[in-house]
């Protein structure tokens, strides 16, 4: 791994809550943002003798309750404007949705401010005694992997907690809210949009799980999103885990692998592969439908430690055996025994919306899997069933599909497109599957998804797969994933209900375009 390597004292970087009160003392901090995040850290900044100012860019009930609270601890609120930095700001820390380029950013960099996001300031936070941090990213499977992560480490008798983007604010973590007081180690979800803030983490350990383009609307390029994924990489202690498979998605764009040989480390700190094949010296791989360790075993050149079964895993799609080795590779640089990675895995069981199995119709199987918002999410997600009708479509985030659909059009059966833009699925399916039919919706009602399915129904024959894998976002009709995946859901149940001849046919014919592909 390249790079000058850092001391093991600045990599833990142990700076407890006098020392940074004593940084932020009567200082001018904005907190940019509200919410999960903005909350927290708007309220120990003011604890820690801080002279704070909340902006929010949204003003209504929501926001407003949130500035009550706020306000009735002496803190500043500013709401429907967060794009002026208030006179005499020292310090802005962010929530992770604002992107680089907002204008409270520009105003801040002209200005000499620093910058720092939630999981910086939590970073900082940590005392003496704070638990090690095992750090996982990537652009699809960071939630799950975390989630196995904490299984694991709970079946070896370890106090854990999935934490970070998962949900659950890393502020009130390090702080010892409860119910997060004693723990022994976290297992931390972390998003591009975390890591381009936090300039001094520096994890235990930390995967990056696979690079895809995703949110390149909000960092501006795909080598600027690769390199705020591989800040996750810097001064970890024991071992950075990459993707071995990972072979890179686009000219001049770093594999993990590569991220992993830029990164400075503390000294000793080892380079960890997984690859869905045969693993060689210090990987974790599959052989013959077994989970092996050749990274952490005695004699990692010739022998392999069984840690589980792929039937062990659910579901056992392909890329989540690769979020399974992950979470395996992390626990076993935390030192978790092989019997504790078989335990973990058996006793996970994957969140809603992900690769969800909703009923079985007439023959045609229905599957969930919402939380494919970006085309690497859902090219995983269709390689997992053999003959496909596809819903698909939303927010595109500056996503092309041709890929995705140039490999995947041998399993679709036929395609149903919804949300705002979906064209640009439609005509990578008339360049790449031309003979394939598509239903093309328009409606963005409440009752759109129910319509989707009732065309997928048309389409689908027994043995097939309807498959909710959008590869897009949801917002443009739905309030998130979730809310898209329970439509879905309901859809269905509703179809079960009324038998499965109750779809009917739709608008359905083939992509417009030639055959040469």
């Amino acid at each position: 791994m390249g790079g000058e390597q850092v001391s093991t004292e600045d990599a833990t970087n142990r700076t407890n809550l006098t020392k940074l009160s004593e940084e932020l003392s009567g200082k001018h901090v904005t907190v940019a943002g509200l919410g999960v995040s903005g909350m927290p850290a708007a309220k120990v900044l003011h604890r820690l003798g801080a002279r704070v100012t909340a902006v929010n860019g949204g003003d209504g009930e929501g926001p407003r309750r949130q500035a009550a609270e706020l306000e009735a601890l002496g803190i500043g609120v500013r709401l429907g404007d967060d794009r002026t930095l208030p006179e005499g700001t020292e310090l802005v820390v962010t929530t992770p949705g604002f992107k680089p380029t907002s204008p409270l950013f520009q105003a801040a960099a002209e200005a000499g401010v620093p910058v720092w996001g939630d999981v910086e300031l939590a970073w900082r936070l940590r005392g003496p005694e704070a638990p090690p941090w095992l750090a996982v990213t990537g652009t699809n499977g960071k939630t799950t992997t975390v989630q196995m992560l904490a299984c694991i480490l709970r079946a070896a008798g370890l106090r854990t907690a999935a934490v970070g983007n998962i949900g659950v604010s890393l502020i009130d973590v390090v702080l010892e809210q409860e119910p997060y007081d004693g723990l022994d180690v976290l297992a931390v979800e972390l998003s591009s949009y975390q890591l381009h803030w936090a300039p001094s983490l520096r994890p235990h350990s930390g995967a990056v799980l696979n690079l895809a383009p995703d949110h390149l609307d909000w960092h501006g390029s795909m080598e600027a999103y690769a390199a705020a994924k591989g800040r996750i990489y810097e001064g970890n202690q024991v071992a950075c885990v990459y993707n071995a498979d990972d072979r890179g998605c686009e000219p001049g764009v770093p594999r993990t692998e590569d991220l992993v040989r830029a990164a400075d480390v503390v000294e000793g700190a080892r380079a960890i592969g997984f690859t869905l094949g045969t693993p060689g010296p210090s990987q974790l791989g599959v052989v013959e439908g077994v989970l092996v360790d050749r990274a952490f075993v005695a004699d990692r050149q010739e022998r392999a430690q069984e840690l589980a079964e792929a039937g062990d895993i659910t579901p056992p799609a392909p890329h989540n055996i690769a979020n399974a080795l992950a979470a395996a590779a992390l626990a076993r640089a935390f030192g978790v025994p092989p019997v504790a990675v078989r335990d973990g895995l058996r006793a996970f069981s994957p969140d809603a919306h992900r690769i969800t199995h909703v009923a079985e119709v007439g023959g045609v199987s229905y599957v969930d899997d919402s939380k494919a918002t970006n085309t690497h999410a859902a090219e995983a997600s269709l390689a997992a069933y053999e003959s496909i009708v596809w819903i698909a479509g939303g927010l595109a985030k500056g996503a092309t599909f041709d890929e995705l659909v140039a490999a995947s059009a041998p399993r679709l059966r036929g395609v149903v497109l919804m949300g705002a833009d979906r064209e640009l699925i439609r005509q990578a399916l008339a360049r790449h599957a031309p003979q394939v039919p598509v239903a093309d919706l328009e409606r963005t009602d409440t009752g759109a998804m129910a319509e989707a399915v009732r065309e997928a129904t048309s389409l689908a024959r027994p043995g097939d797969t309807v498959l909710l894998a959008p590869a897009c976002a949801s917002m443009d009709m739905f309030v998130n994933y979730n809310a898209r995946g329970d439509a879905f859901a309901e859809a269905v149940r509703a179809l079960a209900a009324d038998g499965p001849h109750s779809g009917r046919a739709g608008r359905s014919e083939p992509a417009e375009g030639n055959s040469e592909h």
